[in-house]
């Protein structure tokens, strides 16, 4: 077999099992019948031995040459037949998205979610824009500046998650109480006029099952030349109504006191208990929703605004509050259990967006 005709013979005879290899499997077995350790190439290679010199290094050049074309031609089979063997998955595993979709659940809104969204589309078309900020604070941003004083019982540990303290000297961080600070950012940052509303996460240490130690607020902000309080009346009387979806809706405005506005005022809406139920609209009841007032003139120059030349006013409601009332949802603390029978029950069908034109 050692002969020129013996090898060539040999050669094509190893060439055509390759090629006709069907896959994989049968190339290997092909590999290791030509040049496995008992293979037909390799048994050759080692009766080099019995040759003489000039024999050896000649039926060894041939051998060597058959060995490196069979190696090749098997590394180029392998390649075909992997792409082969690719193209056969693809097609298999290949979907045909012109037929009907597999039943699926469809996804739901959170209401709270949804709430912000529609706070954003009516206090959009009113002209405002939002506006956010840190949920970890300073002093100086979640109290000074809204004119808090150090003994006001918000600074206690009892309503206010401290954070430990930085240093000797320095005031601890906190994780904000409302979202009062992301106003006090604004009127730093930006020169009036300024229409804002900010809605965001909100932290106070209380649990019950109105009041959660995580909660959402939104709270607006307008400061300019002209504005007065019956800009800010306006804005929540039409709010209101509109929110609620009652034309009607019957809204008061209530003397009231916080640090950061001058006069303050509580907002109410109208509203029935006739037979133990909850009516939001014209009744002999009333509601408590939001607090609101003119800005203080000593917050306007914590934040670097002349009070001589500019006013504004300030509102601010909890979300999960107005969501509960709209929505009929009897328990705060249901809104954070992450229990998907709740939210299919309570939540809403995705890509709807709220707006004043399609509807809330």
């Amino acid at each position: 077999m050692l002969d020129q005709d013996g090898l060539d013979a040999l050669r094509a005879e190893l060439l055509t099992q390759v090629a006709a290899a069907a896959d994989s499997r049968g190339l290997e077995e092909v590999r290791v019948a030509a040049l496995g350790k008992k293979g037909r190439v390799t048994e050759l290679m080692k009766g080099l031995g019995g040759l003489s010199p000039d024999a050896r290094r000649e039926a060894g050049q041939r051998l060597n040459a058959i060995k490196d074309a069979v190696a090749e031609a098997i590394e180029a089979r392998k390649a075909e037949l992997a792409e082969a063997e690719l193209e056969v998955r693809l097609a298999a595993e290949t979907i045909d998205v012109t037929l009907p979709a597999r039943p699926f659940t469809v996804g739901r809104i959170h209401p709270i979610s949804q709430t912000v969204e529609e706070l954003v589309a009516i206090f959009g078309e009113m002209g405002f824009s939002v506006a956010e900020g840190p949920h970890i604070e300073d002093d100086f941003h979640n109290f000074d500046a809204l004119n808090i004083p150090p003994e006001h019982p918000a600074r206690q540990e009892h309503d206010t998650f401290f954070l430990p303290p930085r240093g000797a000297g320095e005031a601890p961080l906190v994780l904000r109480t409302h979202t009062s600070p992301v106003q006090i950012r604004t009127m730093q940052k930006v020169a009036p006029p300024i229409r804002i509303i900010c809605p965001g996460r909100t932290f106070r240490a209380d649990s019950d099952a109105t009041h959660s130690p995580m909660f959402h607020q939104v709270e607006g902000l307008v400061i300019d030349r002209k504005t007065h309080m019956g800009h800010l009346k306006g804005t929540l009387i039409e709010f209101c109504r509109t929110f609620f979806g009652i034309d009607d809706l019957p809204v008061r405005f209530r003397p009231s006191y916080f640090p950061f506005t001058e006069p303050s005022a509580e907002v109410d809406i109208g509203c029935s208990r006739q037979g133990g139920t909850l009516k939001i609209g014209p009744g002999a009841d009333w509601l408590e929703i939001l607090g609101s007032g003119m800005v203080h003139p000593k917050v306007l120059v914590n934040c670097g605004i002349d009070p001589e030349v500019y006013q504004g006013y300030a509102f601010g409601m909890g979300i999960e509050r107005i969501a509960m009332l709209k929505y009929g949802i009897p328990d705060l603390r249901t809104f954070f259990d992450s229990d998907l029978r709740w939210l299919r029950h309570y939540g809403f069908v995705p890509l709807e967006a709220p707006s004043l034109v399609r509807g809330l």
